[in-house]
């Protein structure tokens, strides 16, 4: 069996390499994936050209295309004349169906020639004045467009390849959009290296907007203008805890960072509340510094690094979610939030234990309880309305009312607590969140009742409980 794959370069018929010319002219015959490529019409006169281009248009998606073609490359392999497959740029850079046969030949054992051509990196990068090595990353249009979140370093530059079409242009620019701001620069390059070349700057939203994306062009995305990687922060962490970092840093551990962590997170809560959304990037900012300080005490001393945290977790979620990246079918939150029991319990095995055990003895006690009873409302453990709730709220009441005996007291007062707690995961208000705020209010307006006062030359403990009252009302009305 005699395949050779050979790269026709990136469209100028002058960047054909010597090897490839040389294997074209004693050749009688090429498989062209398309002869959608300028250098197509320069190949020698006597050659018979075949092409795949039919299959694009009779298979359901790109992978079936791909499937396909090797399929017949490794067919026509078996010829005694072998068979030459040719496709644009280099065979080892964006072209899956290469990779498809490259994978099928070594299952059979069968060796595989490869002709280089110059792929379209070098003429985009001679285009635009770029270092290659410096950080540059290389993405395939195809696959972008099919993610929510694109798979590159905001703090590098990047190419992205076989930008064919505004359809797709559409898509890579939602993807693109989930990290970069809408208006950030961005290159159109059309038949770099060609005569055709033509290089269009415009800010990212615009890019699907562009009448002259083709076959031949290119995007270009410079990095953002602020280090805003994940691994750049880690890096300044790595450096803070290095032997030429800060002393601080360089003492810490799991546990004197505790109470960091603890503060840091009421912080985005308080955040949260407040609906301040410019105070919320920055507390989450000052979370995600304890979370990577964690994680590089732990590299460091050998125990796991950050990349594990993500693997672990990224498995965890596609585990737990079979509703979306698996075949399971629900009909609603309910059924999810039951799945998530369901597969939880198989993962712990039967080791016993109850499925209330993990839920942190060190929250808040109403966070707490809302934290039970939501766990067990999934399988079940629930009141069929409020309407029930209600009545257990006020039959709680009843019995605190009926107690003379502290120590019952406390007991009941507690009961009516958990059943508060309950009535609020009902109405879907954060009881912690609830209290949170009431203790604000109540805060701010005894602050205005002490300001009355003094502006009338007034002492609150002068007051009477009725003018008290009356105060209150008034700051409350406010």
């Amino acid at each position: 069996m005699t395949i050779t794959i050979l790269g026709l370069g990136p469209g100028n018929p002058a960047h054909l390499t010597l090897e490839a010319w040389q294997v074209l002219e004693e050749a009688d015959e090429v498989y062209l994936r398309t002869k959608l490529h300028p250098t197509v019409a320069s190949l020698p006169s006597h050659l018979s050209l075949h092409s795949f281009d039919h299959l694009y248009e009779k298979k359901a998606d790109f992978a079936e295309v791909y499937e396909e073609i090797a399929a017949r490359v490794l067919a026509l392999g078996e010829r005694p004349q072998g068979v030459i497959y040719a496709v644009p740029g280099h065979p080892l850079v964006g072209e899956a169906s290469v990779q498809r046969i490259l994978a099928l030949a070594q299952e059979r054992g069968l060796e595989i020639r490869i002709v280089e051509g110059l792929s379209f990196v070098e003429p985009v990068l001679n285009c635009l004045g770029l270092d290659a090595i410096e950080g540059l990353q290389l993405a395939d249009a195809t696959e972008l467009a099919t993610l929510h979140h694109p798979p590159v370093n905001p703090d590098r530059p990047t190419l992205v390849g076989q930008l064919y079409g505004r359809h797709l242009a559409s898509g890579v620019k939602l993807t693109l959009m989930n990290l970069f701001p809408a208006d950030h620069p961005v290159v159109l390059v059309h038949g770099a290296g060609t005569a055709a070349e033509k290089v269009t700057a415009l800010p990212l939203y615009e890019l699907d907007r562009n009448d002259e994306i083709g076959h031949l062009t290119t995007l270009y995305l410079p990095p953002l203008p602020e280090i805003s990687s994940l691994e750049s922060f880690q890096d300044t962490i790595a450096h803070l805890r290095a032997p030429d970092g800060c002393p601080w840093d360089r003492e810490q551990t799991h546990q004197s960072l505790r109470a960091a962590l603890l503060e840091e997170t009421y912080e985005v809560l308080t955040a949260l509340d407040a609906d301040d959304m410019d105070a919320l990037c920055e507390e989450l900012g000052d979370l995600l510094l304890q979370i990577l300080l964690h994680a590089q005490i732990a590299m460091e001393e050998g125990d796991f690094s950050l990349a594990q945290v993500i693997e672990k977790i990224n498995a965890k979620i596609l585990r737990r979610h079979p509703h979306v990246f698996g075949a399971v079918v629900v009909s609603g939150t309910a059924e999810v939030l039951h799945n998530w029991e369901e597969i939880k319990r198989e993962e712990k095995g039967d080791a016993g234990g109850s499925m209330l055990d993990d839920v942190p003895p060190t929250l808040p006690a109403l966070a707490r309880a809302q934290s039970y009873q939501q766990r067990v409302a999934r399988v079940g453990f629930d009141w069929p309305d409020v309407e029930g709730v209600v009545d257990k709220v006020a039959e709680e009441i009843e019995e605190l009312r009926r107690t003379s005996v502290a120590a019952e007291r406390e007991e009941e007062l507690g009961d009516l607590l958990f059943s508060i707690v309950n009535l609020a995961r009902w109405l879907k208000v954060d009881a912690e969140s609830a209290l949170q705020a009431a203790n604000t209010r109540f805060a701010r307006r005894f602050a205005a009742m002490e300001d009355l006062c003094r502006q009338r030359g007034q002492h609150l403990a002068d007051l009477s409980l009725a003018e008290l009252d009356a105060l209150w009302e008034k700051v409350k009305n406010r």
